[in-house]
């Protein structure tokens, strides 16, 4: 029977990490069903969704990430997922759409932004933040570029009103645009 597993690790970005998880995978007789990896200042951070089967599958996987953490410098978090939540199956109509958010950085952006969405039944499918200094002033300067999920009876106007006045209140720039990528 397919077991699934959520795999979460981070360290010092290095060439190599996503081969020596991959190769950890793949020698316990594992499949890799998803992933999302990224750098976060000097650290690098990988979500992977991952299958097996076997008796001896979950010993191996559990046995060779604690090896991975000792020999590779990582932390790494392994939690069982249930069978029906490793499966993508049907889910509630929706389209997807970007946001983008710029201005100064200030704390509770992300917060303010994600909880609108939130209390609109829309779902961040993916995001990135990132600060970086004005050319001119040195001033930091905050973006957040987020695919959402918004279910099609959410009217994209209204919600584009909302979001106006949330930038208007942190004094940042929100843009949504159908689509993404």
């Amino acid at each position: 029977m397919k077991q699934y597993y959520a795999l979460s690790a981070i360290g010092k970005d290095r060439p190599g990490i996503v081969a020596d998880i991959a190769g950890l995978i793949y020698e316990c007789g594992g499949n890799l069903e998803d992933s999302s990896m990224t750098i976060l200042g000097n650290q690098f951070a990988l979500l992977i969704l991952l299958s097996g089967a076997g008796e001896e599958f979950p010993y191996r996987l559990s046995t060779g990430c604690k090896r991975l953490e000792w020999e590779k410098r990582l932390s790494i978090f392994l939690t069982p997922v249930e069978e029906e939540e490793g499966l993508v199956g049907p889910k509630e109509i929706t389209e997807v759409y970007e946001l983008s958010t710029t201005g100064l950085d200030r704390m509770g952006i992300v917060y303010h932004v994600s909880r609108l969405l939130a209390d609109h039944r829309i779902n961040i499918i993916d995001m990135h933040t990132k600060i970086t200094p004005s050319p001119e002033s040195g001033t930091p300067i905050f973006t957040m570029k987020i695919l959402l999920q918004v279910p099609v009876e959410v009217s994209p106007s209204d919600l584009l009103e909302k979001l106006n006045r949330l930038g208007e209140k942190l004094a940042v720039d929100i843009s949504l645009k159908k689509g993404g990528g």
